[in-house]
């Protein structure tokens, strides 16, 4: 994607200010150890944080509702290339019981069914905006135009 070199710069800033962010949240837990860091609870408290993120189509249902808002299944179906609606189903259920989306249903007739991020779900998707970007800056997707 071709964008303002002005805009490119905006994205790295953003990029580095999360990065001194995350400096600053690692200093306030770490001044809460004595003088050995738990390791372990670190790893299993970062492992536990994103096992709902690395479950295949996890991510991309957060991503599509992010991005595209509100859906009903066979909306969000076509979104997600490649997905079957068993899986769907199966991946939206996880992700209600997790807090990331909430099942709306709309009476008729007929009866529609959407789907919704919660403002935890928003905040999942805020919070992995920065690294979307940093990714795609890394990968070379986005290009100055100027």
């Amino acid at each position: 994607m071709a964008i303002s070199t002005l805009d490119v710069e905006k994205i790295r800033d953003g990029v580095e200010e999360v990065q001194v962010i995350g400096r600053e949240i690692r200093l306030i837990f770490s001044s809460y150890y004595g003088e050995e860091v738990n390791v372990d609870w670190e790893v299993d408290a970062a492992v536990e944080s994103f096992n709902m993120f690395s479950s295949r189509w996890s991510i991309e249902i957060l991503a599509a509702l992010y991005i595209a808002g509100d859906r009903r299944f066979n909306e969000l179906r076509t979104l997600l290339r490649g997905i079957s609606s068993r899986t769907l189903s199966d991946k939206l259920t996880i992700c209600a019981e997790h807090g990331l989306v909430d099942r709306v249903v709309e009476d008729g007739p007929p009866v529609r069914v959407r789907y919704r991020l919660t403002t935890h779900g928003r905040t999942c998707g805020r919070l992995l905006g920065p690294l979307v970007a940093y990714m795609k800056l890394h990968k070379n997707l986005l290009i100055s135009e100027d």
